[in-house]
């Protein structure tokens, strides 16, 4: 184990990570249900995605481009559309939350983070780092480190946006950026 090469690789990946759409994904899931429960599905997978990108390194970068996109546009377009099919009083939304089991919820948390992180910048960038630092422990432990403290930070920041506002805005709000986010990797997988 490298302290200087997770102290490098964590920060590296802190900061891919954090504009990206699985920390969009945490928010939403956070304003939804309890935080521990969704952490521990996004923690899960981020964990497997490292443990691939190690594992595989560069050859995720063979990944068929267009092919990704067009999955990871559809994904969203549904994420949108579930969105704003579901109810958008608070009062369900309490009811949401409280009835919600931690299996539920965690495996529905995996599952989000799992296939929206599938070939993503974080994910290509820690092959690369494992494959610069031929550590792959260090730069997993790195990763993981980086890639959960995102996930924490979107999570507990969805949790406190809804002091400040109504959920039914939220829900719009990231329907909306679900599905500019679709259009946009549905049109990367097009023009390829």
């Amino acid at each position: 184990m490298n302290l200087a090469v997770i102290a490098t690789v964590a920060p590296l990946i802190f900061l891919a990570e954090l504009p990206d759409k699985t920390a969009l994904a945490s928010l939403v899931l956070g304003t939804r249900y309890r935080a521990s429960y969704v952490f521990s599905g996004a923690a899960a997978a981020f964990t497997l995605h490292v443990v691939l990108a190690v594992a595989v390194g560069a050859l995720l970068g063979l990944l068929p481009h267009r092919a990704l996109e067009a999955v990871v546009g559809a994904l969203f377009l549904f994420g949108a559309v579930l969105l704003l099919r579901g109810r958008d009083d608070d009062e369900s939304h309490g009811k949401q939350r409280d009835a919600a089991g931690f299996w539920r919820v965690s495996a529905m948390s995996f599952v989000i983070i799992l296939v929206a992180e599938f070939g993503d910048l974080t994910q290509i960038l820690t092959a690369n780092l494992a494959a610069k630092y031929r550590d792959p422990f260090s730069v997993g432990l790195g990763s993981v480190i980086g890639l959960w403290a995102v996930a924490g930070l979107a999570i507990l920041g969805g949790q406190g946006l809804l002091r400040v506002v109504p959920m039914k805005w939220v829900i719009r709000a990231a329907a909306t950026v679900m599905l500019v986010l679709s259009v946009v990797s549905l049109v990367g997988a097009i023009r390829g």
